[in-house]
């Protein structure tokens, strides 16, 4: 028999034991998922509804304590924490009763959760302390969302109040993150949806300055955007080296201060103008004292 025929044969025969192999190791692995799917299948599609359902339940559930919170006019960041504890309750009892349906009992987890805790508490100190602080600012509420704060050196628009952090933005949009921690304990500043305006507008000595007070109060006050309480504050502020500086005080909405900043000032210039009140430029009054030279 030529040696190629004894090559051809010996490469099927391999070929049919690896086939077979193959054939027995997928048969094998079938069977497999069919005894698991025979006895675990009605498990899983069980404990799968249980969690879809407990999911659809915690949304309803979230949405009523909500509207009941409204309803009672309580602190909307108060409400929303109350919200997700309610909805979070629901979904631990459904994940519960998911195990349950694979036989599985909850009392290993809950010493094995009683050990880690007291090991991860030393290393989550920062967190820890954060979600603290973050608890004591959502039952005390020093401030609520939209709130304009000042903490840290930070000043903003609350946005949101969560466990671990607060949330401003400013007036540019930009997004500060303040963990809760950094913010009980220190001195909070909170002017609620205002914001204050101080500003100084100096007159030459020789303008009546009462006149002046009254045009500026009138522009500020006919300023749709200022907060009339507290009410705007005009008055002779202090005596400069070439200026009556009259100082303004009044608050205008946070979220447009730049531009009504800008508008008013507009306007208070334009208004001094219109009523010949000049703006002085900086003056110094130089002398020149000579003494003749003695002569020889």
């Amino acid at each position: 028999m030529p040696s190629s025929t004894v090559q051809s044969a010996v490469q099927n025969k391999l070929e049919g034991k690896f086939m077979e192999k193959e054939i027995t190791t997928a048969q094998k692995a079938i069977d497999k998922l069919v005894e698991f799917g025979t006895e675990y299948g009605l498990q899983v599609i069980g404990a799968l509804i249980v969690l879809v359902v407990g999911h659809f339940i915690g949304q309803w559930v979230q949405g009523i304590v909500l509207k009941l919170c409204e309803k009672k006019k309580l602190d909307i960041t108060l409400s929303k924490f109350l919200a997700s504890c309610a909805k979070m309750a629901i979904m631990a009892f459904a994940i519960l009763i998911a195990l349950g349906k694979f036989g599985i009992t909850i009392t290993p987890f809950i010493a094995m959760i009683g050990a880690g805790a007291f090991g991860a508490s030393m290393a989550l100190q920062g967190p820890l302390s954060n979600y603290g602080a973050g608890l004591s600012i959502i039952l005390g509420h020093p401030f609520v969302v939209g709130d304009t704060v000042t903490v840290t050196g930070q000043s903003g628009i609350v946005q949101e109040v969560t466990l671990a952090t607060t949330i401003l933005t400013d007036e540019d949009g930009v997004r500060i993150t303040i963990p809760n921690k950094h913010i009980v304990g220190e001195i909070v500043h909170n002017s609620f949806k205002f914001k204050i305006v101080e500003s100084m507008v100096g007159i030459s000595y020789s303008d009546d300055p009462e006149k002046a007070i009254q045009v500026i109060q009138k522009v500020i006050t006919d300023c749709k955007d200022v907060a009339q309480t507290p009410k705007p504050q005009v008055g002779l502020q202090e005596f400069g080296d070439s200026s009556i500086n009259i100082g303004c005080r009044y608050w205008i909405p946070t979220t447009q201060y730049f531009q009504n900043l800008c508008a008013i000032n507009l306007a208070i210039h334009k208004a001094l103008m219109a009523a010949k009140i000049t703006r002085p430029y900086p003056q110094r009054e130089i002398r020149i004292l000579s003494s003749e030279v003695p002569k020889v």
